[in-house]
Order: structure tokens, then C-alpha cells, then sequence
């Protein structure tokens, strides 16, 4: 009898599942309570709301440290619709990008466009790759208003999914709308899903910070377990993921 196991490594973000394998030589009652349990552990594992996907996504490109900016207008830039103010940021993002290329870096930005909370007024929320002097370069480019600057924080009180609950936080005015973006040079999650032996049992690295965990939640049919956990690197996350291939 064998298990499957699926793994979501996200720079230094892991999500790990084990579930009963479904046999084609099960009887028809043992598939149907694999398939449950099956469906219960892939579901933690599936991004379904828009900000467990930019959690993900958060996590693939950047490290503590890394810059969140909120790039607010003073009264005679402040724009008046969404497409001004989209425009108006994507014409900074032209230029803070013209300007790491003419150094040989790269810019990895996540954005998002906000204006119905608070007193209305359109501002921008991102997360910005750091090259180590930023602060003036990024002012200075947008000069438009103010820059408020954060590092990046990664911990149990404070991570990518406070992050990304914050940037998906205002309601969309359309349907289809999306609330965030980010260029296209970003990495994506890497996913992978294979077989492993009955006894397989999950375990997070002993210095990693564990965000969740099921323990093993045991049926007649079997038994699953999911955790969510950031360890110390994403070299730690990516010798995990591969162990398989030993």
C-alpha cells in the first residue's frame, strides 16, 4: 500500500500533504473513502481565495527585508479613476525598472490599486525586490506624493499572508476585476505530487515556524495530514522538496 504526497515549495515557504493513494484494485466503497480523504488534504493544498495565490506568490520572490511601499498622491497628482491612477503607476514602474536594467538588477514588483476605504483617495500598495539603496531612487521616481516604507517581515505574527490578506483586502467594483498584478519576471510556486510508502510521515524541520498543522487525522480508510511551515532559507524549503529524487 502506498501514499501520495504532494509538495508546495515557495521560496522559504513549504505546504506539505499525505493522503491515501487510491488503488484501481479497492473495492468500490474503500476508492469512495480515499477519494474523501484525498479531496479533504488537496483542498488545504489548493489556492482558492485570491490572496492564499499571492501568499503563495509573496513567497516565491522575496525575503525579509525585501521593501513594502504604499506610494500615496498629494492633491495635484491625485488622480480620478482607476485607469489614471493604473497609469500613473505604471509609468513609475517603467522607470524604476529602466533604471535597475541600466545597472544590470532586476525589478520583481507586486502591486495593487486602492481607494474605498479610509478618505477615499487612490493610493498603491507593493512589494519591491531591494538592491540595498532604494529608498531616494524609489521617492525620488514616483515623486508624486509621499512613500511610506516597511521592510519586509516574515514571522509568526507577521508573514506573507498577513501581507497578501492586506493587499486583497478592498472589495473588487467589478467582477473578473483583479485586485492585485505583479511583472512577469516573478517566479511561480513550485508544485510537485508523487507516491510514497505507508509509513511516510511528514515532519517540519526543527527550527522551521509551523503556521498549521492537522496531525494525523485518522479514518477507516486511512489517514492524512497536512502542515504549512517557513523554514530557515528557501535552499532548506528546495533540499526538502527534492529528497525524493535520491
Amino acid at each position: 500500500m502506498a501514499k501520495r504526497k504532494k509538495i508546495i515549495v515557495a521560496g522559504s515557504l513549504v505546504l506539505e500533504s499525505v493522503y491515501p493513494a487510491v488503488n484501481s484494485r479497492d473495492r468500490t466503497g474503500v476508492r469512495t473513502g480515499k477519494h474523501k480523504i484525498s479531496s479533504e488534504a488537496q483542498r488545504r493544498m489548493n489556492a482558492i481565495y485570491s490572496y492564499q495565490k499571492l501568499e503563495l506568490l509573496l513567497a516565491a520572490n522575496f525575503t525579509e527585508g525585501d521593501l513594502v511601499c504604499t506610494l500615496t498622491y498629494d492633491d495635484r497628482h491625485l488622480p480620478e479613476s482607476r485607469k489614471a491612477a493604473e497609469g500613473k503607476l505604471k509609468y513609475f514602474r517603467q522607470k524604476l525598472s529602466a533604471a535597475r536594467k541600466r545597472r544590470g538588477e532586476t525589478l520583481i514588483m507586486f502591486w495593487n490599486s486602492e481607494h474605498r476605504h479610509g478618505d477615499g483617495r487612490w493610493h498603491h500598495h507593493c512589494v519591491i525586490n531591494s538592491t540595498g539603496n532604494d529608498y531616494t531612487e524609489i521617492l525620488n521616481l514616483w515623486g508624486q506624493g509621499e512613500v511610506e516604507f516597511t521592510p519586509l517581515r516574515v514571522d509568526r505574527e507577521e508573514n506573507y499572508a498577513t501581507l497578501a490578506r492586506y493587499m486583497a483586502k478592498e472589495e473588487r467594483e467589478r467582477v473578473g476585476q483583479r485586485s492585485w498584478s505583479y511583472t512577469r519576471n516573478a517566479r511561480k510556486p513550485e508544485v510537485e505530487t508523487y507516491l510514497v510508502p505507508n509509513d511516510e510521515k511528514l515532519k517540519p524541520p526543527r527550527t522551521a515556524i509551523v503556521f498549521e498543522d492537522t496531525g494525523d487525522v485518522q479514518t477507516e480508510y486511512g489517514h492524512y495530514r497536512f502542515i504549512k511551515y517557513l523554514c530557515a532559507s528557501s535552499s532548506v524549503a528546495r533540499r526538502r522538496a527534492h529528497r525524493r529524487r535520491r
